[in-house]
């Protein structure tokens, strides 16, 4: 298995694809920290930005890397995808017959992958905040409530990659892959939440916002509640995409 893993670990790092993902998914996190720093204390559109060194406005901030989920979720699909769109599959496979050994080596790879790529981004979040917001009078302190959710927002992370591997195992088109994944995250989850904010909570979403921290949005689950609502969300991705991996043909 480890022989796998390191496979799909040369795999990725032999492309510049990662450098690309990394850094947007740093910028990502970075500008909607300097943005919520930038407007703290106003209103907008009638709802007011909790002020710099407020306990909500700590954890909105230290939340950032949030925001960076789909990046990752984009890694994990291109990890599986990959695959089949250069057609590298086959011999992937007839190499190792166990197609199951594959879809969780690959799994395992990404997932571990996540875990560096989390601590990047939300050390450079954190980084960028304590700047921005000790120019206004406050540095929020990495303890209780704010270190959950520094913790719980690197979790996410790592999770939304595991889910983008299975997804890519289900939609084995790559482009199909993402702009679907792409469509649900800032279309379908939009409009969920906007009008049936009861359901919304039960999505990966709504997860998402329990796990680490929400803003004035619908009710959500507790913490721990949306981590295993989010965990559960990635196993089944992987379970089914390792299922479907193992029975389909490779075209």
């Amino acid at each position: 298995m480890m022989r796998l893993v390191r496979a799909e670990w040369t795999k990725l790092f032999t492309t510049r694809v990662w450098i690309g993902l990394l850094i947007g998914a740093v910028a990502l996190a970075v500008l909607s920290t300097v943005l919520l720093t930038a407007f703290a204390g106003d209103s907008q559109g009638g709802v007011g930005i909790p002020p710099v060194g407020t306990p909500t406005f700590e954890q909105l901030a230290l939340a950032g890397p949030a925001n960076s989920v789909v990046l990752m979720l984009v890694l994990g699909v291109i990890g599986m995808t990959q695959e089949y769109r250069h057609r590298t599959a086959t011999p992937t496979f007839l190499t190792t017959p166990h197609r199951g050994q594959v879809v969780i080596a690959k799994l395992v790879a990404y997932a571990l992958v996540a875990v560096p790529f989390a601590v990047v981004v939300t050390a450079v979040n954190y980084a960028v905040l304590a700047v921005f917001a000790g120019s206004r009078g406050n540095v929020p302190a990495l303890t209780g409530d704010n270190l959950r959710v520094v913790l719980t927002s690197a979790l996410a992370l790592v999770i939304y990659t595991v889910i983008g591997v299975g997804l890519g195992a289900l939609i084995r088109n790559q482009i199909g892959a993402i702009v679907g994944a792409l469509v649900y995250l800032f279309v379908i989850e939009a409009l969920i939440r906007q009008f049936v904010g009861t359901a919304y909570k039960w999505l990966p979403g709504g997860g998402l916002e329990a796990l680490t921290a929400t803003f004035q949005g619908p009710d959500v689950l507790e913490a721990w509640q949306g981590g295993v609502l989010l965990l559960g969300y990635g196993l089944v991705a992987a379970v089914l995409g390792t299922f479907l991996a193992v029975r389909r043909d490779i075209v």
